[in-house]
């Protein structure tokens, strides 16, 4: 396990303070699933390896995508993650316990085998060959795409009566495996009581994802989890969300004809000119990029993952990933026991990241907790106010503050359109008897990795993350030493 673990390195130096400014785009692990807000691995992997020793316990209390659980793993710290959000948690426990290889190749095999030629006849046309895109128009079908190879184009046909046939058997069929999925009256994300599975996703579509979920109930248990992510992974392009790319370079003033296919990018809109894309082709370029990530080999690859906190301290272990409220397991730590905590918790209002997740929940049929999430919510039913958020986030921070040893340190990663968002971390530095005995030390911003549409077409969009460092009574200071050659570090407090 050493040796992967230096070659690891060896192949991937550690990030400097001037990638934090030019983060790379997502690769490996990191494009494996969309997740909402996924932050790039570099800042959290320089200051892990800054602020922390081998084996000591690093705390994520908003796990998320599970960034900063692999970067632990990898420099060997032991690791706790928590998260509210089933997927969440999910994909952490798959980025830091990879499944071997020959399992995974193997299982594809015989899903491959048994459901390809059944789920391509779903999507055959009347000679014969398998359409791979549909491209609707306001509910009508416009057109049939048959995909190219290196040396032909993709052909682009008009529907015949028997393509509008063969669509009209499975316009009625409704999931008998996905959990009905519950969505709130929240009209930023598009999103209504009243949405339904069919509404995001065709009949055909649910039939097809029916089969898959069917058979992979049928592979070997250890090759079932990672599967069924690849599945969540690959289920937005599965869906009427996919919107169609056209008029591209307008702004330059060579505006192209040509029509390209889009992506799930915008809450649950779904588009009035989408495309409905063939379901075994987006499984298998998910189940494509996982077995790159894992086919020579990973150094974390086996270990060992604890359910639960007892198991974790009493087993000395490497470990421990939890679906919970991060509010009801913090108090479940033992005090003086983490020597970093490094987050990126929900930022006020700007993800909803249950909401967003439902449908990858659905899929897996994992009912998340709504009601313990800490965010604020367009969705007015929920409750989710900015006071409730800021109150919450305050008696964070002081369970932070009883977890973490004397000489540790807190670095959250954050950032808010509005000041009042602020106000949790304003009061714990303005406090002339503050609840905690948390110091703030500096901050430094984290650009992104790639854009938001989410993000940038709000008014007033915010362009780049902010890390925000604090550190108890007795932290050596000199730890933050590198963090302050990274370009843009202050000592002030944001705005």
């Amino acid at each position: 396990m050493y040796k992967q673990l230096t070659l690891e390195f060896a192949n991937n130096p550690e990030p400097s303070p001037q990638s934090i400014t030019h983060p790379s785009g997502y690769s490996g692990w990191y494009r494996l699933h969309k997740y909402w807000g996924k932050k790039p691995h570099e800042p959290l992997a320089l200051t892990i390896q800054q602020l922390t020793q081998e084996n000591d316990i690093i705390l994520d209390p908003f796990v998320g995508s599970g960034t900063a659980a692999r970067e632990s793993r990898l420099r060997k710290r032991r690791f706790i993650g928590i998260d509210i959000n089933p997927i969440a948690t999910e994909l952490t426990k798959l980025l830091i316990s990879p499944p071997d290889y020959p399992l995974i190749r193997d299982a594809f095999l015989f899903l491959e085998k048994t459901l390809k030629p059944r789920i391509n006849q779903t999507y055959q046309l009347k000679d014969g060959r398998t359409a791979s895109h549909y491209l609707w128009q306001n509910n009508q079908l416009r057109q049939i795409w048959l995909s190219g190879n290196r040396s032909t184009t993709r052909l682009v046909l008009p529907p015949t009566p028997e393509d509008l046939q063969l669509i009209q058997t499975f316009s009625t069929y409704k999931s008998r495996i996905i959990r009905p999925p519950k969505f709130f009256a929240n009209s930023r994300i598009n999103a209504s009581p009243q949405l339904s599975l069919s509404d995001l996703i065709t009949g055909r579509a649910q039939h097809n994802l029916d089969l898959i979920i069917d058979h992979i109930n049928q592979l070997p248990q250890a090759a079932q989890p990672a599967m069924k992510l690849c599945l969540t992974a690959a289920s937005g392009q599965m869906t009427k969300m996919v919107f169609a790319v056209t008029g591209r370079g307008k702004t330059n003033g060579n505006r192209s004809k040509k029509i390209e296919v889009g992506s799930w990018v915008i809450g649950y809109w779904r588009p009035p000119l989408h495309f409905e894309v063939n379901v075994w082709n987006c499984f298998e370029r998910r189940v494509t990029k996982l077995l790159n990530a894992i086919k020579n080999g990973d150094p974390l690859q086996g270990s060992t993952i604890c359910e639960t906190l007892d198991q974790f301290y009493q087993n000395n272990a490497e470990c421990s990933i939890i679906c919970a409220p991060c509010q009801q397991e913090l108090k479940n730590l033992p005090k003086k026991s983490i020597n970093l905590i490094i987050t990126d918790p929900p930022h006020s209002d700007r993800i909803p990241y249950l909401e967003l997740s439902e449908l990858w929940n659905s899929i897996l049929g994992i009912e998340p907790n709504f009601d313990s999430e800490i965010v604020i919510s367009n969705a007015k039913e929920r409750a989710k106010t900015a006071t409730l958020y800021n109150q919450t986030m305050s008696a964070f921070f002081t369970d932070c503050s009883a977890i973490l040893r004397d000489d540790g340190f807190l670095v959250l990663l954050y950032n808010a359109r509005q000041q009042e968002h602020w106000a949790f971390i304003k009061q714990l530095i303005d406090s002339s008897e503050p609840s905690s005995n948390l110091n703030y030390l500096g901050q430094f911003p984290c650009n992104y990795s790639a854009r938001s549409v989410v993000q940038d077409n709000r008014k007033g969009a915010l362009k780049h993350d902010i890390a925000l460092v604090f550190g108890n009574p007795n932290a050596d200071l000199s730890k933050i030493s590198r963090l302050k050659t990274i370009r843009g570090w202050s000592d002030t407090f944001p705005g």
